[in-house]
């Protein structure tokens, strides 16, 4: 007898072949993906080995144009522009005023725009008639005070531009004298002025590939017309020692096919000719005065001598070149090799990548006159290095940081000396860089310039070096633009640090002249500045200095006013002012405290003076950098008072990273006068 299903069993088998149909999918599941992840893989070493032979390809692609470079050294050095003494005169133009906003008129309120509101009374109406009235008065009188602020601004301007316009024309005046003086040396063959000027004209030239020396000794024989100099070449290592890159995917690494021993000593006899054509070429392409009636070449590189194992000079190549023969050739078709060598009657090492030296025909030291020197391994003495030397030393400078640098042309290079290129993503750009050869501060308009060089040319950023330093007018005006200053000792820094060479003088800067004393028990060293306040209205005021850490005066010793008239050290003082000055404050930046990090300059009401007075009378207030000369170098704008104040923060000079100050505006004010504001910088007044 049977007996009927309760369900049960149904259910279970079906929640089984659910189980084994998921347990099925998962299955699939796992399989696909395994499968997916095997052919990502096979993409992937597949990829990969693409990359690895590209990027092979691209090595060997790099070698092919390395040596395609120097086989047309020669070609395409001459078809770099000559250099000519004009190149050097900088036209007599300047930027003209332009006072901007300054230039227009404030305009004065029309009573006809001001509607008198009606109303239902004549003393309504009369009412509303006399408040239209007075606040037309009292925009007009506003107005009318805008308007001689702006008059007076503009006449401050124009002065200062009037002042900045004649500097500038007198150092164009000056550079263009000195380039004219050069130019007459040359013509009368003053020894001297031919080599500057032969030197300048190859450290100038544009035919050169990156990384190609520049060292040369020079000397001229004004009796004979005849140049003499060593000029160094290019060591073996210019020619590429592999010839292709092959990638071999079992060992996964790219293999490097050796270049034929013959073929690598063959074309660095050629580039070793065509240099000593090439530097030919240059010189009496050059010769505009006429100076040049032959030319003793002799080409060396710096190695230890085999023979000796002592570093010096081996001499690879030797020439003497009539210019009436040069000047017959036609070096874009010549052989190199065979030009030197034949038509020139110039030695060529038969084995120049074991340094086999020839004996030069003659060198610089033989001529009997003053030898120069550029470029040599010893450190240089920036302070007297060759201008054009020392342009290309800072585009060396910026190369070995990783950029593409190049130097400009003498003229209409709107104030650029060299052109640099930051390849960085985001951060990169195109940078414009001036140098200056100073040996005093160099003044803010040099700062200000640039920044117009910046916007004028679309550049990234402005970098102006100098072997000199910046004062804290320069930092201040710099403060949020797009520029870099670098001073003297961050220059030698670098320098030292990518590998170049450079010093300044004897590691310190010469004496300045003694400065004109302020009065006669007074006198200035010449690392002392003068910052001189004025201001407009009758107020009386006491300016004081509070030197600081963060915004912690350092001791009340180091809070100079008028009972303390100078820091233990003397490095802040006061000073009597002289007009346009109404007080004075005189500070050595250099010495005040290694802990100080803050200057900060506070003017408050001088309550016996005027005991009801507030800062609201205190306008038009300006600090005046001054140098130990007392001549002006930059103008500081400050904050005006304002209503019920009787203290206020100038402004505070600020520490940098690199041991230079930059100033930054205050505008802080206090209504408990002098008291509130020290005890705000943790003095405590009795």
């Amino acid at each position: 007898m049977s007996r009927r299903s309760n369900g049960l069993v149904g259910v279970w088998a079906e929640m089984q072949r659910q189980q084994q149909r998921q347990m099925e999918a998962e299955s699939r599941r796992q399989r696909q993906e395994a499968q997916q992840a095997r052919e990502y893989q096979r993409r992937a070493a597949q990829n990969y080995r693409e990359y690895r032979q590209t990027e092979a390809q691209r090595r060997t692609q790099e070698l092919d144009a390395q040596v395609t470079a120097l086989q047309g050294l020669l070609a395409s050095g001459c078809r770099a522009p000559a250099f000519h003494a004009s190149s050097l005169i900088r036209p007599e133009v300047i930027e003209p005023f332009s006072p901007g906003p300054l230039a227009q008129p404030i305009p004065m309120p029309n009573f006809d725009h001001y509607q008198v509101q009606s109303g239902w009374t004549a003393s309504r109406r009369a009412q509303a008639q006399a408040d239209a009235r007075a606040r037309f008065e009292r925009d007009w009188h506003a107005a009318q005070a805008a308007e001689a602020q702006r008059q007076q601004q503009l006449a401050s301007y124009q002065r200062a531009y009037q002042e900045w316009a004649n500097a500038q024309l007198a150092e164009v005046r000056q550079q263009n004298a000195g380039v004219m003086e050069l130019t007459d040396g040359v013509r009368r063959r003053d020894p001297d002025s031919v080599v500057e000027y032969f030197s300048a004209a190859l450290y100038a030239s544009r035919a050169w590939p990156e990384g190609f020396p520049r060292q040369v000794t020079a000397a001229y024989d004004s009796a004979a017309g005849q140049l003499v100099l060593d000029w160094e070449v290019p060591a073996y290592s210019v020619v590429p020692e592999a010839k292709s890159v092959r990638y071999m995917p079992t060992v996964d690494q790219g293999r490097e096919t050796p270049r034929p021993v013959g073929q690598r000593r063959s074309l660095y006899r050629e580039v070793l000719a065509q240099c000593m054509l090439l530097v030919l070429h240059e010189l009496f392409a050059a010769d505009e005065p006429g100076a040049l009636d032959s030319v003793a070449l002799n080409g060396f590189v710096d190695a230890h001598d085999p023979t000796t194992g002592r570093p010096g000079h081996i001499y690879l190549a030797t020439v003497m070149a009539r210019g009436s023969t040069f000047r017959d050739l036609h070096l874009a078709q010549v052989d190199a090799g065979s030009c030197f060598a034949d038509a020139l009657r110039g030695q060529l090492s038969a084995r120049p990548d074991q340094l086999t030296p020839v004996r030069p025909s003659r060198r610089p030291q033989e001529v009997g006159n003053r030898v120069v020197t550029h470029g040599s391994d010893e450190d240089p003495d920036l302070y007297v290095m060759d201008p054009v030397a020392f342009e290309i030393l800072v585009a060396d400078l910026f190369r070995a940081m990783g950029m593409q640098a190049v130097t400009t042309q003498r003229s209409n290079d709107g104030g650029v000396d060299v052109d640099a290129l930051d390849p960085t993503p985001i951060r990169g750009g195109k940078i414009v860089v001036q140098v200056k050869r100073y040996r005093n501060t160099v003044p803010p308009t040099a700062v200000r310039d640039l920044y117009g060089t910046v916007q004028d040319t679309g550049a990234n950023k402005g970098v102006l070096v100098t072997t000199s330093k910046f004062g804290p007018g320069s930092h201040t005006f710099a403060n949020g633009k797009p520029l870099e200053l670098i001073s003297g000792t961050q220059l030698v820094d670098l320098l030292h640090r990518h590998g170049l060479r450079g010093h300044l003088g004897d590691g310190a800067r010469r004496p300045a002249a003694q400065p004109t004393p302020t009065r006669p028990d007074t006198r200035l060293p010449d690392n002392h500045n003068v910052l001189g306040m004025s201001w407009t209205g009758s107020v009386a005021l006491d300016v004081c200095v509070l030197v600081c850490r963060g915004n912690r005066v350092l001791s009340d010793d180091h809070f100079v006013f008028f009972n303390n008239p100078q820091t233990p050290n003397g490095s802040v003082r006061t000073l009597p002012a002289t007009p346009p000055d109404r007080a004075a404050i005189c500070v050595s930046f250099d010495r005040l405290p290694d802990e100080a990090d803050r200057f900060v300059l506070v003017a408050a009401i001088d309550p016996e003076v005027n005991p009801d007075a507030d800062l609201s009378g205190f306008t038009d207030a300006c600090i005046r950098l001054l140098d130990p000369g007392m001549t002006e170098l930059e103008r500081l704008e400050v904050s005006d008072g304002r209503p019920r104040e009787t203290a206020l923060v100038l402004g505070s000079f600020r520490r940098r990273s690199n041991g230079d100050w930059d100033f930054v505006l205050g505008g802080k004010g206090y209504t408990g006068g002098l008291e509130e504001l020290l005890k705000d910088h943790g003095i405590e007044v009795e």
